[in-house]
């Protein structure tokens, strides 16, 4: 398996000349199976324009171009680039895209389909000349075919939101974004006037089963993309509850639960590449880790 990133950032592209060596796009990632020809993309983020770039360069022989596309949700910063992705108006390709059931009423299509409406883009979703199927997931595992697995889990995010994990002859690629730790939502306060200790506890103890489930899900993964849109101090001084994770806390989830490589990822818009640069001398190069960690870069490969 080899993984690609064609777009690292979360909520808005940002290009400039502060942002040229990370890259200012934002998600897409690329998994390509060689032993299967399988091109399995990852979400649509304004990254996906390149992407589709270069498959109509590497097609232009007219051969067919297939792919299965997963959302990991619907915000705009992950499906933003879609309209922009040139394969999919081409009569001779063919897309899946999967994606979580975030409205029972409003499946996977309409939610997509509301981008091309003439309010927003000048070509209708109706006027698609590819062949473009829907499936609605949800948290389970699913049986891809040709000896791919596939093992879905619900994060917390504002939205409906998915971690993916491959699994493929015994390698695991697996992404856990966009979330944030989980967290007792009941008081915890003693001097407050509702604070009461057993529901207190419960909360404790539903909060770390949680996490927990989030680190069993990523377990022993060959290389996990994980949420690191803020520093710990960040986080904790205005961030809490805007469904996005810390460094520290990606790092230790990869640590406990035996990740081979963790690539920080969904950089914030405000992330200058020598801020970024400082943050990888001070996390990516320090003695002891036993796990690979590196900040994600647009067209970074790595093979599995």
């Amino acid at each position: 398996m080899r993984v690609k990133f064609w777009g690292v950032r979360g909520s808005i592209p940002c290009p400039g000349p502060e942002t040229v060596r990370y890259g200012g796009n934002t998600a897409c990632l690329e998994l390509y199976i060689e032993q299967l020809d399988r091109l399995i993309i990852i979400d649509a983020g304004s990254g996906i324009r390149e992407l589709g770039d270069h498959l109509m360069v590497k097609h232009a022989d007219g051969t067919p171009i297939k792919a299965e596309i997963f959302l990991t949700h619907t915000h705009w910063d992950h499906i933003m680039g879609f309209p922009f992705f040139a394969p999919i108006y081409l009569p001779s390709s063919q897309f899946t895209i999967y994606g979580p059931v975030t409205y029972e009423e409003e499946p996977l299509k309409e939610v997509l389909s509301g981008q091309w409406t003439y309010r927003y883009f000048p070509v209708r979703h109706e006027d698609l000349s590819s062949k473009v199927s829907y499936v609605n997931l949800k948290e389970g595992r699913y049986d891809l075919g040709d000896g791919l697995g596939l093992k879905t889990k619900y994060l917390n995010h504002p939205l409906l939101c998915l971690g993916y994990r491959f699994e493929f002859m015994g390698k695991v690629f697996c992404t856990a974004y966009d979330t944030e730790p989980f967290r007792n939502l009941f008081c915890t306060d003693p001097t407050d006037p509702g604070y009461d200790a057993a529901t207190a506890a419960e909360g404790e103890a539903a909060a770390a089963e949680a996490n927990h489930r989030i680190g069993q899900f990523v377990e022993g993964a060959d290389l996990l993309v994980f949420d690191t849109q803020y520093t710990r101090d960040e986080y904790f001084q205005s961030r809490i509850g805007w469904g996005h994770s810390y460094i520290d806390h990606a790092i230790g989830i990869g640590q406990k639960y035996h990740v081979k490589r963790l690539a920080l990822f969904h950089h914030d818009i405000q992330r200058t590449d020598d801020q970024l640069d400082a943050l990888s001398q001070r996390y990516c190069t320090a003695k002891g880790n036993d796990i690979e960690i590196f900040f994600a870069r647009e067209g970074m490969e790595v093979n599995l």
